[in-house]
């Protein structure tokens, strides 16, 4: 893109009531089948905007307005240029390729207002959600799922905000991970926030990002336009914690009839949020590690906080290893001094299963041996470990 060109792509982005499906509508029509630079648009006559790209004479209006207004965007552009910015239109080779799959032309914005390693954008990329009041629970999953991330190379994307937000942002670079901030606000009123990030942005390991007015303040409704970019630019989405209402849920909302894919932490029972109604409208529960929930896994999840066997509280944070390490000790609690049959320890277990589940279970479990008889096999402690229990307990 030449430079020349900056000022007439702000003045096409912020048309008002227009929206970005519009707008992209008309870029595709000028730029992929004229074949015109969006300088040669705005040089058309009112006739030619009519006649060939279908405008009325309210577009008309607004184009000639926007038009009028170039001489101030233009001053604006060089200022952004000047302080490091970089103004990245649809047609641009380094627009996100994540956003636009995400997106399409209908949804995409028209211009990615970023500073920062621009390269971020077409790497692999995960979201990780949640309330601005979330949980200390939601919060180390957030923590986490960061982690695991960066492990892995993958950009975290975050929307600032308090609470989750800022949270899978402080862990991706904590664990030395890279990250995208998403501004509810136009780029150059974050100043604060350049300071305090010039370390990683310098770096290469953080960009900063926004789809608005370069001077627009923060807003609410900002602040709820922004949170799609958010989702659109990521790869993956997880959710650390959601309420029946505000930005969370309008944005998994929104995605799931999108069909994406939104990956929901598994609550624990005694949480007060919207993990679980999220889950039944067709989002996928996860564990603490981000791994989704299988069907015996949900089971053994149900078995360790209803069971009544052994009087202690279901594992935190809904871990898989913690809900199988539970289950494995309250088998081994019921084979202690007893040989049972599988019936029996199901029926001691107070345990939904089938005999088939619970054979497999126990075969992975080496503290357990079988005794094979005429009729139906045992299972009992082997004697080593049967002994260990008594020294250490009796």
């Amino acid at each position: 893109m030449e430079i020349n060109e900056i000022p007439y792509w702000i003045a096409l982005a912020h048309l008002p009531r227009w929206g970005p499906a519009k707008i992209n509508a008309l870029v595709v029509k000028f730029f992929h089948e004229e074949k015109i630079t969006i300088e040669d648009f705005f040089r058309l006559d009112e006739a030619k905007w009519k006649s060939y790209y279908g405008l009325t004479t309210p577009d008309v209006n607004d184009l000639l307005k926007a038009k009028s207004d170039l001489p101030n965007l233009a001053f604006l552009a060089e200022n952004l240029l000047n302080e490091g910015y970089e103004i990245i239109p649809l047609n641009s080779p380094d627009y996100s390729p994540t956003l636009k799959s995400n997106l399409k032309t209908t949804h995409s914005p028209v211009v990615l207002y970023i500073k920062g390693n621009k390269q971020l954008m077409k790497e692999k990329s995960i979201a990780i959600v949640g309330s601005r009041e979330a949980s200390g629970v939601s919060l180390k999953f957030t923590d986490n799922i960061a982690k695991l991330a960066s492990k892995q190379y993958k950009v975290v994307i975050s929307g600032f905000a308090k609470g989750v937000d800022k949270q899978a942002l402080d862990s991706a670079i904590k664990y030395k991970g890279q990250s995208i901030i998403v501004l509810p606000q136009g780029i150059l009123t974050f100043s604060s926030g350049f300071k305090t990030y010039y370390k990683q942005i310098v770096s290469g390991d953080v960009l900063v990002l926004s789809t608005f007015f370069p001077k627009a303040p923060w807003q609410k409704e900002l602040a709820m336009a922004r949170n799609p970019i958010i989702y659109g630019l990521a790869d993956e989405i997880y959710v650390a914690e959601s309420s029946e209402k505000g930005g969370t849920w309008a944005g998994v909302a929104d995605g799931l009839r999108k069909k994406r894919k939104i990956y929901v932490r598994k609550p624990n029972s005694d949480e007060k949020n919207a993990n679980n109604l999220l889950i039944k409208k067709g989002a996928i529960a996860v564990d603490f590690d981000g791994e989704e929930i299988t069907q015996d896994y949900k089971e053994m999840d149900l078995f360790v906080q209803t069971s009544s066997m052994v009087n202690e509280p279901a594992p935190l944070e809904g871990n898989k290893k913690q809900i199988e390490e539970s289950l494995e000790n309250k088998i081994l609690n019921a084979l202690n001094g007893s040989a049972l049959t599988a019936k029996e320890l199901l029926a001691k277990l107070k345990l939904n299963w089938s005999i088939q589940k619970l054979n497999m279970v126990l075969k992975k479990i080496p503290q357990v041996e079988v005794i094979k008889t005429k009729k139906s096999n045992q299972f009992k402690l082997k004697e080593n470990f049967s002994q260990l229990q008594k020294t250490l307990f009796d």
